[in-house]
């Protein structure tokens, strides 16, 4: 994320411009994350997760979470609304604030790198490819790629929007083919029904290839 979006991302959480934040767990999560086969004791890494209760809801069936997440103020709140106690230690550039199973690191995603997601095996995407501009969005699918392993499954869920509008940004199914198709085997799993805003979110289910 480049300094001109990092700012604005900032300001949203420190004036609670966070309409993007769902209070319950997502559908298309819900539905579709049982049928990827991730076993459950495997950690999911959740890129750019805010407070999201998808954390709670992986956590709850089994999963330690990492997720990533550059504004302290989502952080906080995340911790705040649950109950049990936290604890706060440093590792490399990030501030790492761990609450059960969920592990939540402060930083910036791009300097998130392999060694320290050598326990990730799985992942999950709501809200960062979709909160990315379109000169950013070919640097996170790479650097996704990079982080997981051969087999590594995820789900992602995008957007597209009748605007040009963003965040979050349109990103067309021929753009996430044109992203992921390189280094994962994508399926496309649904479409939803568009929203009163005309918003309408895609699912998609991805394997990390191995090697050749």
């Amino acid at each position: 994320m480049d300094s001109v979006h990092e700012n604005e991302w900032l300001m949203r959480w420190r004036e609670g411009r966070i309409g993007f934040h769902r209070e319950a767990a997502h559908p298309a999560l819900v539905r579709y994350w049982p049928r990827l086969g991730v076993p459950g004791d495997t950690k999911v890494l959740v890129p750019l997760c805010g407070k999201s209760l998808d954390m709670r809801w992986l956590a709850e069936r089994g999963h330690p979470v990492l997720g990533i997440e550059l504004a302290s103020q989502a952080i906080a709140q995340f911790v705040a609304e649950g109950e049990a106690p936290a604890s706060r230690y440093r590792q490399g550039d990030f501030e790492v604030t761990r609450q059960g199973s969920v592990e939540l690191w402060c930083g910036d995603f791009f300097h998130f790198h392999l060694p320290q997601a050598a326990e990730v095996g799985a992942f999950y995407d709501r809200a960062a490819l979709i909160a990315l501009p379109e000169a950013t969005r070919q640097r996170y699918a790479f650097h996704l790629a990079q982080l997981m392993a051969p087999g590594s499954r995820g789900l992602l869920v995008s957007l597209t929007r009748p605007d040009n509008a963003g965040p979050p940004f349109s990103v067309e199914a021929a753009e996430v083919e044109r992203l992921f198709g390189a280094n994962f085997e994508l399926v496309h799993l649904d479409d939803a029904e568009p929203e009163p805003n005309g918003f309408r979110e895609s699912v998609w289910s991805l394997k990390r290839r191995g090697p050749y």
